[in-house]
């Protein structure tokens, strides 16, 4: 009988032990790149703490994953480079899924739906993308606005513009915005809607077309075998629970996931 008892504990013990090390495997920690002037995905509030959508839905998800987050901003242009070079493991900030990126980059299941928009001030003479003809148009670096306006669809539109500039971040295209040193800008509708719109309500209007729409994924290194399958899988988790809906609701004010 004591033998049989010593026999169950010791098996008890392995078990145990097997289930602590299936916990306690992976990476223990995530290091998240993000631009920290995108609102609403990802900022500076008031108290200078980096805060909003993307961030709550990486924190949750590295909290269900038993994983410490930390958020680097950094220059969106180097992005590539940063992943490369380890320095970051992750690009989490409404990083749009086009070709070039499949290419690049190891990407998530697509997360958000999300389209481009012609942000313009209030009481401009431009009321549809035709009117750009002739006028100065900022674009962030490397952004997808800037992607859309080097495809060959859209070459007769960049030809037809007097200028187009590129800019590090949105703050700075919203200030040459406000002091009219460029007439138009191609931004994320969730920065426009979520977050100038509300910022300052009545100072821009956007366009009625997009320059398209698009869905937005995580990005990792190409050959990333750590982090895409488990994040992955806690996104869609955090989908069918309706965490997920719950973070839009709360940022966008509506549902924007791509189930």
């Amino acid at each position: 009988m004591m033998k049989k008892m010593l026999a169950l504990l010791m098996g008890l013990m392995m078990m145990l032990m097997m289930v602590a090390g299936c916990g306690s495997s992976g990476p223990k920690k995530i290091v998240i790149g993000l631009d920290d002037n995108f609102a609403p995905m990802g900022y500076r509030n008031d108290k200078n703490e980096i805060v909003g959508m993307d961030i709550d839905l990486a924190r949750e998800a590295c909290k269900r994953l038993n994983m410490e987050v930390e958020f680097k901003p950094i220059d969106w242009g180097a992005k590539e480079a940063e992943l490369k070079s380890k320095r970051i493991d992750a690009i989490w900030n409404c990083f749009t899924v086009n070709p070039e990126r499949e290419k690049t980059y190891g990407l998530s299941k697509p997360y958000l739906v999300n389209s481009q928009l012609v942000v313009v001030p209030k009481g401009s003479d431009i009321k549809k993308i035709s009117d750009l003809k002739g006028k100065v148009v900022a674009v962030q670096d490397d952004s997808t606005g800037s992607y859309l306006l080097e495809l060959p669809k859209n070459k007769e539109l960049k030809d037809s513009l007097k200028d187009y500039r590129k800019y590090p971040d949105f703050a700075a295209i919203y200030m040459e915005l406000d002091n009219k040193r460029v007439d138009a800008a191609i931004v994320d509708a969730v920065l426009a809607r979520g977050y100038y719109d509300k910022l300052k309500p009545g100072q821009y209007e956007m366009l009625d077309e997009t320059m398209g729409d698009e869905v937005v994924a995580i990005a990792f290194r190409k050959d990333d075998k750590e982090f895409l399958q488990r994040i992955d899988k806690v996104m869609d988790e955090m989908k069918k629970d309706g965490t997920c809906k719950k973070i839009s609701e709360k940022w966008m004010g509506a549902d924007i996931i791509k189930y």
